[in-house]
C-alpha cells in the first residue's frame, strides 16, 4: 500500500521534475488539452512551473507517471 501523504507526493513530483521536466507545456497540452498549466506559454518547460500547477494539472501528470504511461504519451505528442 502506498502512502498518499505530502512527503509522497513532493517526491513523485520531484520523480516527474526528474524524467519529464525538460518537456514543454505545449507538448504536454497536446496529452491533456489547452487548459493544462492555464498562464503559461507553451514553451515553458514542466521543470519550471511544476511547483505551481493546480491540483487538475497535477493530478493527471501523477496518474500517468504512476502508470508508467506518462512518458510514452510524451514521446506520441512529440511525433
Amino acid at each position: 500500500m502506498s502512502k498518499a501523504g505530502p512527503d509522497n507526493l513532493h517526491s513523485k513530483d520531484a520523480e516527474i521534475r526528474g524524467a519529464h521536466g525538460t518537456t514543454a507545456l505545449g507538448t504536454l497540452r497536446k496529452i491533456y488539452g489547452r487548459s493544462f498549466a492555464a498562464g503559461y506559454p507553451d514553451t515553458e518547460k514542466l521543470s519550471d512551473v511544476l511547483i505551481n500547477l493546480n491540483e487538475t494539472s497535477l493530478s493527471q501528470l501523477r496518474r500517468d507517471h504512476q502508470t508508467g504511461h506518462l512518458g510514452h504519451k510524451i514521446a506520441v505528442a512529440l511525433k
